[in-house]
């Protein structure tokens, strides 16, 4: 269909390795320092160079992002991080603060910068400024439609665009917000927010004849009003690359590892040309809000999630494959000798339950039944009970490390 980036968020080591194996062409990462998701894992500076390196290795690209607003006290640290990432090889630096730029092209002149949607780029003339000052790449404000988008390609021919193709939005612009600096003292353009948007809320006023609060009375849309839903531009991603985006980017660095692993493995696969309706059910086998297109296809007033703070998708994480035997060792399965799959255990599972593969191999989508389980110790069990157990059964399907085992709700 296309080759443009897939772009997929990393929020600590192994959800980079993850996203690699199942389809990424690059991933964005946060250090311990200077990244909007301070509550994620990160990397240290050690764990940074295996990724780069892991990356490298098979072609893909790994972009750290320093995208906090720094204040005077930042910039004592911020040049020798930029010769760290310069020295082991980061694709790129997100930054969203003119500061914070001019101390990467002084610290830093090989690295590339790439300017994060916190820059809050809407229009042709910014894009064309951050293009003089050096940077290579502009990530779009999500408020733009796909006709903006397209002006600004057309007026910077030479400077990358990427956008926001899927996962949470903000209730503010291009994700700057002070909501949960007020509610929480935690600054969201510092990296700490705790997602007080996600909340529910009572309204109460105080009436006149009453000393005490009084609840204002519910519609039936709820109380979630400063939530919003998901974006999803699935079916649009053509249009995306028309207008002139390069790299179609996953929100979700706090995400989990089975979050992470179904929508890129979505998304890679309709980037592939597989079956979009098919891909766009499965984009609602993790949890997540209602989807929403956002502005890209023009003015939305309906990018609220009213009615909840998220589903919880139609599938549940049951355990990560570690391993598989296939010489044999298997039951008697009537068609030969079955292989045996080595799974840790993230749900309690039983046997005889019927698990679907996650996977970026033709095992996808196939479905095994849980037979002849052993605990880790090869004792035969029927109950998968403890928490990263790793157990084994019969599968008989070459499964590899990494793929994911799932149960339809």
């Amino acid at each position: 269909m296309t080759r443009c980036e897939l772009l997929a968020p990393a929020g600590n080591l192994n959800k980079l390795k993850l996203a690699f194996y199942y389809g990424a062409d690059a991933v964005y990462v946060g250090g311990k320092s200077f990244s909007l998701r301070t509550f994620a894992d990160n990397f240290t500076d050690e764990e940074l160079a295996e990724g780069i390196a892991f990356a490298h290795a098979r072609g893909k690209k790994v972009y750290v992002a320093v995208n906090i607003f720094a204040r005077n006290a930042d910039f004592a640290q911020l040049p020798g991080y930029f010769r760290t990432l310069e020295r082991i090889g980061a694709d790129a630096v997100l930054v969203s603060d003119l500061g914070v730029f001019r101390a990467c092209r002084e610290a830093a002149p090989s690295l590339p910068i790439h300017i994060s949607t916190q820059a809050n780029t809407t229009n042709s003339q910014s894009a064309a400024m951050w293009k003089e000052l050096g940077a290579s790449r502009v990530v779009l404000a999500r408020e733009l439609s796909l006709e903006e988008i397209a002006n600004i390609h057309e007026e910077n021919p030479d400077l990358e665009l990427e956008a926001f193709v899927h996962g949470a939005m903000c209730i503010s612009y291009s994700g700057r917000c002070l909501l949960s600096d007020y509610l929480d003292g935690r600054s969201s353009n510092r990296g700490a927010c705790v997602q007080a948007c996600r909340y529910r809320y009572e309204i109460r006023t105080q009436e006149c004849k009453n000393d005490g609060w009084t609840e204002v009375q519910e519609d039936e849309k709820g109380t979630y009003f400063l939530n919003s839903k998901d974006l999803n531009m699935s079916a649009h991603l053509s249009e995306l690359e028309t207008a002139g985006v390069c790299s179609f980017k996953i929100e979700g660095r706090m995400k989990s590892e089975y979050y992470l692993a179904t929508v890129v493995n979505a998304y890679r696969r309709i980037l592939d040309g597989g079956e979009l309706q098919v891909l766009q059910e499965e984009l609602s086998c993790a949890a997540h809000r209602d989807y929403t297109t956002a502005y890209m296809l023009g003015k939305n007033d309906k990018t609220v999630s009213y009615d909840n703070s998220q589903t919880k998708g139609t599938c549940e994480f049951i355990a990560v494959v570690r391993g598989y035997d296939g010489s044999g060792n298997g039951s008697e399965d009537g068609t030969g000798r079955c292989g045996r799959v080595y799974a840790e255990m993230r749900t309690r599972f039983y046997e005889g339950d019927v698990l679907e593969i996650l996977s970026p191999s033709d095992a996808f989508g196939k479905e095994i039944v849980v037979t002849h389980m052993k605990d880790s110790a090869g004792a035969p069990c029927t109950d998968a009970k403890r928490v990263q157990e790793i157990v084994s059964f019969d599968c008989p399907y070459a499964l590899h490390e990494g793929d994911i085992l799932r149960r339809r709700r």
